[in-house]
C-alpha cells in the first residue's frame, strides 16, 4: 500500500483557492487553521536532506513551513544568478507542496537569520552612496532587481496559483531599527513592490509593520504582553508568533546556548496558546549549518561572530535528529490538533466557579459551553492537586513545579460526548468507525476523567482502568494509570464507538500521527520516517517496548502485523557497528609568509569587498624600519575581523578586539616585515550599521597608546567602575578625565552611550542606538592637549569594552601589500613543509565504507588539537572552525561524499598537526530502521 504524507490535505488546499482571515484565525479551504509552523531554511543544508527534514516537521504536527530566501546565495556575484541544486528554492517550495505543508515565504531583502550581511550580497557594500534598509535610490534599484528574480518563484507557488504559499512577509524586524515616517515609507514601498509583482496572498510583517499587512510578534517569553500589544494595533486580524525562539545561536568563544530546557519550552508554548495566539512559528525548528563563509556577526560587542553550526538547540538537531525538544513540540502540536476548533473559537474567561489550592494559578478559555483551563504551578515540588470545576466536579491533576497543565472541562470530543480530564489530549481522530482519544501523562501517573453523554455510556475492556458509572449511565468516571503498556478502553455511546488510550510519558513521546488519505497512528517507535516511495519506516522504541498501530495499515504491514490496533512487543533496538571512514596520512604544506607581501602596493590596507572578495583570507604586509629594538603599540583605526600578527615570519599576537584595536609588537633594529593574517569572520547580520567593510581597511599607526576607560568614573562623589555590575541605571551622566599628551588623534571604541560629551561638547553619533552596545568614533576634534573631561550617561552595566586609542599621524604605516590566500594549493612530495611555525595546509583522503540499507548514518569531524581556519570537502567549503568553543564537531554531509577518494583539506592558522582530527558517526547512526508498511 503506497502512502503519501499530506496528499489529501493538499487536495483540500488546492481544491479551494480562497484564503480568508478574521480576528480568530486564517481560514483555508473553508476551515479554520491553527498554524503550527516549522522555521526551516533550504540554504542551510544540502538539497538531498530537504525531504527528511520536512517529513520530520510534518510528523511533529507542523502544518506549515516558514523559510527565508537568501539573496546572497542566489546572486553571490553581481548579475550571476543561481537557482540550481542546493539553491533551487522553487524545488524546496514544490516539495513542501508535495508533502501538504503550507508555506510562509520571507524574501527579505533583509533576513537577519544570523546569516552573513543579513542576506545581502557582499558587493552591495561597494556601491557609492548606498544606504541599506531605507528609501535610498541606489539600494532600492538592486532590491527591485532581486525581487524580479525571486518573487516570480514565490508568486507561481501561491495558494491562489494551486501552490501552498499562504503568506508572504514584507522585510524583517524593521521595527527594531526604525518606526518613523521615512521607515514607514520604505516598508510601504516594499509592500507595493510585492503587490505589483503578483503577490495576492496576505502580507505579514514581524516586529514592525506596514500599512495593509498583518503584524506578528517575535519572542520567547511574555506571550500575554505581546498578544495585548498586537490586539491594540490590529484587533481584527489573526495573531501570529512569527518567531518563537526555540533556542539561540552560538558564537565563537562563548558558552553553549542550551539554556532553554524542554520543560521550559513546553511552558512557554502553553503560555502562547493560553494567550490566544492562533499560529506559532518555531524559530528554529531545524537550524542547519552555516556552510562556507555565511555565518554572520551580531550586536552586543565588537566580536560576536557566529559559529559554523546553526544547530540553535532546536527541536531537530543540525543533523536532522529528533531531540527532547522535538518530542515537546510534537506533543504540543498534537494537542492543538486535538483541540483545534476550540482553541480558535474560544475567548478568555474568569475563573468563575473553578477553584484550586494556593500556589496553583488558574486561567481559562471558553466556547459554546466548553472550557479549557491552564493550571500553572508556583509550587516547589511536583504534586497531585485537587481542582474543583463548575457543578462541584473535582479532579486530581498532577502538576510539576513551573508547569502549565491543561484541564479539559466538558470539551465535546465527538457529537454527544463531553470529556472533563486533567490528562493531555494528544489525539482525537476517527480511525475507521472508531473515534479514538489518546491521553498522555507522566510515567506512573494517573489521569482522572469524567465522560458525560446525552445517552447511556457502555464500556468494555476496562482492564486496570477504574470505572464508575452513574445510575442513568450517562456519566462515567475513569481513573486510568499511565503504564508502559498502553491502557485501552472501548466505549459505546448510542451508535458511536469510542476508544480511549492512555500513554505514559515514554510512550507518548514515541507516538506518531501520520496524516494522508486517512489518519493513522504508530505508537512505541523511537524515530519515524517516510520515504519518497511512500514507505513508512521506524526505529523501535527499546527493549520490551510495545508498539501499537492504529488505523488502516492494510491487511498486513511490512512486519506482518494486523492492521487494526495490533500490539507487538519489541526485543529492543537492533543495533550494528558501522565501519568508520579511515583518514589517510596527512600531507602538509606551510604558507611561506616571507615569500608573500611583494605584490602591488597600497597606501593603506584594503578590505575584502574593496578587493572583490566575499569571504576567505587576506595577508597584509608592510615593511617597518627601526633605529633600535623597542616595543611599540600598533593602533588599527578600522579593523573588523580578528587578525594574527607576524613579525619576520614569527607570530607575536592575535588581535581579537575589532572596530578599532591595538596590540603591542616587538620591533627589531633595522628591517621588520610586519604581516597580518585576517579571516573574514562574517558581516553584521543585525545592526544599525549594516554594510561594514571586512578585514583591515583603514590606516595603521605605530607608537600609539591604549587605555581601558571602564574604571575610575565619578557619579557625584562616588567612584564607579563600569566593568562591574551596578543594580540600577544612573540618574545622570558619569564623568571621567584622561590625558592627551604627545599624540594628536584619538578613537573611542566599545559600549558608548548616546549623550556622550567631551569637554562640554556633545559627540555626534549618527544612527547609533544604545542596545547595539558597540561603536568606534573618532573624537580627535573634541580634544585638547593635556587634561580632557568625558561625560556619558550609562544605562546598564557591566560594559564589556570602553577603550581610548590614541596615535600620532606621523606614525602611519604606509606601502601595504595585500595577498589573497586561496585554496588552490598543490600538495607534492617536494613541498617545503615547516609545521607548527605558521599557517599550514593539511590534506588527507578517505573512502566511505559500505553502509547497510537499513541505516541512516550522520558523519561528524572532530577538530581536536587544531587552532583556527576552515574546512574543504571535495572542493566544498564546510565553513570556519575555531577551537575556542563552543563548537567542537563539524558536519560532514553524507550527500557530499563519494564512495572513494574523498578529499579533506584543513587550513590551520597556527600550523598545528591534525593527528587528533577524526571522523565518527553520531550515536543514532547504529540504529536499525524497520519498514512498517510496504509501498
Amino acid at each position: 500500500m503506497s502512502y503519501t504524507l499530506g496528499n489529501s490535505e493538499l487536495q483540500t488546499i488546492t481544491g479551494n483557492t480562497q484564503l480568508h482571515y478574521d480576528a480568530k484565525s486564517f481560514i483555508i479551504g473553508g476551515k479554520r487553521v491553527f498554524l503550527n509552523i516549522a522555521s526551516i531554511h533550504y540554504f542551510r543544508m544540502p538539497r538531498q536532506e530537504w525531504r527528511e527534514v520536512l517529513v520530520k516537521a510534518k510528523l511533529a504536527g507542523m502544518n506549515c513551513v516558514d523559510t527565508y530566501f537568501a539573496w546572497n546565495v542566489h546572486e553571490s556575484e553581481e548579475g550571476n544568478w543561481d537557482f540550481s541544486g542546493d539553491n533551487d528554492c522553487g524545488a524546496f517550495l514544490d516539495l513542501c507542496s508535495e508533502l501538504g505543508l503550507w508555506v510562509i515565504a520571507r524574501p527579505g531583502p533583509f533576513i537577519c537569520a544570523e546569516w552573513d550581511f543579513g542576506g545581502f550580497p557582499y558587493w552591495l557594500k561597494t556601491k557609492e552612496k548606498i544606504q541599506f534598509r531605507t528609501d535610498n535610490e541606489e539600494y532600492l534599484r538592486y532590491v527591485y532587481r532581486y525581487f524580479d528574480q525571486i518573487i516570480p518563484i514565490i508568486h507561481s507557488r501561491q495558494i491562489t496559483q494551486n501552490g501552498t504559499v499562504i503568506l508572504v512577509q514584507v522585510e524583517n524586524e524593521y521595527g527594531y531599527l526604525a518606526g518613523d515616517a521615512s521607515g514607514m515609507s520604505y516598508m510601504n514601498g516594499l509592500r507595493d513592490a510585492l503587490l505589483s509583482r503578483g503577490i495576492d496572498v496576505p502580507l505579514i510583517t514581524c516586529e514592525g509593520g506596514a500599512e495593509g499587512t498583518i503584524e506578528g510578534a517575535n519572542f520567547w517569553s511574555g506571550a500575554s504582553v505581546h498578544y495585548e500589544k498586537l490586539m491594540r494595533k490590529q484587533p481584527d486580524v489573526p495573531k501570529l508568533v512569527t518567531e518563537f525562539w526555540t533556542g539561540w545561536f552560538e558564537h565563537w568563544g562563548a558558552p553553549a546556548a542550551t539554556q532553554k530546557t524542554p520543560d521550559l519550552y513546553e511552558k512557554r508554548l502553553m503560555e502562547v496558546i493560553r494567550a490566544g495566539f492562533d499560529g506559532i512559528s518555531h524559530y528554529m525548528f531545524f537550524g542547519g549549518t552555516n556552510f562556507g563563509g555565511y555565518g554572520g556577526r551580531t550586536v552586543g560587542s565588537s566580536d560576536i561572530f557566529m559559529v559554523t553550526s546553526y544547530d540553535y538547540d532546536a527541536p531537530l538537531s543540525e543533523y536532522g535528529r529528533i531531540t527532547a525538544k522535538y518530542r515537546t513540540a510534537k506533543k504540543v502540536s498534537l494537542f492543538t490538533q486535538a483541540l483545534g476548533e476550540f482553541l480558535l473559537e474560544s475567548v478568555p474567561m474568569d475563573k468563575g466557579e473553578a477553584r484550586c489550592v494556593e500556589g496553583i494559578d488558574l486561567q481559562g478559555r471558553e466556547w459554546n459551553g466548553q472550557k479549557l483551563w491552564f493550571a500553572e504551578s508556583n509550587k516547589q515540588e511536583k504534586g497531585v492537586f485537587p481542582v474543583t470545576l463548575g457543578s462541584g466536579r473535582t479532579l486530581s491533576v498532577p502538576i510539576k513545579p513551573g508547569q502549565i497543565a491543561t484541564i479539559l472541562d466538558r470539551i465535546e470530543v465527538c457529537p454527544g460526548l463531553r470529556l472533563t480530564s486533567g490528562g493531555c489530549l494528544i489525539g482525537n481522530d476517527r480511525l475507521g468507525d472508531v473515534q479514538t482519544l489518546i491521553l498522555a501523562g507522566d510515567d506512573g501517573g494517573r489521569t482522572h476523567a469524567i465522560f458525560e453523554a446525552d445517552q447511556a455510556i457502555h464500556y468494555e475492556n476496562a482492564g486496570t482502568i477504574l470505572l464508575e458509572s452513574s445510575s442513568d449511565a450517562r456519566t462515567l468516571r475513569m481513573d486510568a494509570f499511565h503504564f508502559q503498556t498502553p491502557q485501552r478502553i472501548l466505549l459505546k455511546v448510542g451508535g458511536q464507538r469510542v476508544e480511549i488510550i492512555t500513554l505514559n510519558g515514554y510512550m507518548s513521546d514515541r507516538a506518531w500521527k501520520l496524516q494522508g488519505d486517512d489518519v493513522r497512528w504508530a505508537i512505541g517507535w523511537e524515530d519515524m520516517n517516510l520515504g519518497a516511495d511512500g514507505c513508512v519506516s521506524g526505529v523501535s522504541g527499546g527493549t520490551n517496548c510495545e508498539t501499537l498501530l492504529l488505523g488502516n495499515w492494510g491487511s498486513k504491514s511490512g512486519n506482518g502485523w494486523e492492521h487494526q490496533g495490533s500490539t507487538v512487543r519489541n526485543s529492543g533496538n537492533v543495533t550494528k557497528s558501522l565501519l568508520l571512514p579511515s583518514i589517510s596520512e596527512w600531507k602538509q604544506k606551510a604558507v611561506n609568509l616571507l615569500a608573500l607581501g611583494t605584490g602591488e602596493l597600497a597606501e593603506s590596507p584594503q578590505g575584502f569587498a574593496e578587493l572583490g572578495l566575499a569571504f576567505g583570507y587576506l595577508l597584509y604586509s608592510s615593511d617597518v624600519e627601526c633605529d633600535q629594538d623597542h616595543v611599540s603599540t600598533l593602533v588599527f583605526s578600522a579593523i573588523q575581523d580578528p587578525a594574527r600578527l607576524f613579525v619576520n615570519g614569527q607570530e607575536q599576537a592575535i588581535i581579537r578586539q575589532v572596530g578599532a584595536a591595538s596590540t603591542a609588537v616587538r620591533l627589531l633594529k633595522g628591517h621588520n616585515k610586519l604581516q597580518l593574517l585576517v579571516q573574514h569572520m562574517g558581516s553584521l547580520n543585525f545592526s544599525p550599521y549594516l554594510g561594514e567593510e571586512k578585514g583591515i581597511f583603514g590606516p595603521v599607526y605605530k607608537d600609539g597608546s591604549a587605555v581601558d576607560l571602564r574604571r575610575g568614573w565619578y557619579y557625584g562623589e562616588e567612584v564607579v567602575h563600569l566593568d562591574e555590575v551596578h543594580a540600577a541605571p544612573f540618574a545622570s551622566a558619569l564623568t571621567r578625565t584622561f590625558e592627551l599628551m604627545e599624540n594628536d588623534h584619538a578613537l573611542l571604541v566599545g559600549a558608548i552611550c548616546n549623550g556622550l560629551r567631551i569637554n562640554g561638547t556633545e559627540v555626534s553619533i549618527a544612527g547609533y542606538q544604545n542596545w547595539f552596545a558597540y561603536h568606534a568614533v573618532d573624537i580627535s576634534a573634541y580634544l585638547v592637549k593635556g587634561s580632557n573631561i568625558i561625560e556619558m550617561p550609562v544605562a546598564q552595566s557591566p560594559l564589556n569594552r570602553l577603550e581610548l586609542l590614541t596615535y600620532n599621524g606621523s606614525g602611519k604605516l604606509e606601502n601595504w601589500s595585500i595577498d589573497v590566500l586561496d585554496d588552490a594549493v598543490e600538495f607534492d612530495e617536494s613541498s617545503d613543509s615547516i609545521i607548527g611555525t605558521g599557517p599550514t595546509w593539511n590534506r588527507s583522503t578517505f573512502d566511505l565504507p559500505e553502509i547497510p540499507s537499513d541505516s541512516n548514518p550522520k558523519l561528524k569531524l572532530r577538530m581536536s588539537g587544531m587552532s583556527k581556519g576552515y574546512l574543504l570537502l571535495n572542493g566544498r567549503n564546510l565553513g570556519r572552525y575555531w577551537q575556542i568553543g563552543p563548537q567542537e564537531d563539524y558536519k560532514i554531509p553524507m550527500a557530499w561524499l563519494k564512495k572513494t577518494g574523498n578529499e579533506l583539506i584543513l587550513f590551520d592558522e597556527e600550523g598545528r598537526m591534525p593527528d587528533s582530527v577524526r571522523l565518527f558517526y553520531d550515536e543514532q547512526s547504529n540504529r536499525s530502521w524497520h519498514t512498517l508498511n510496504k509501498a
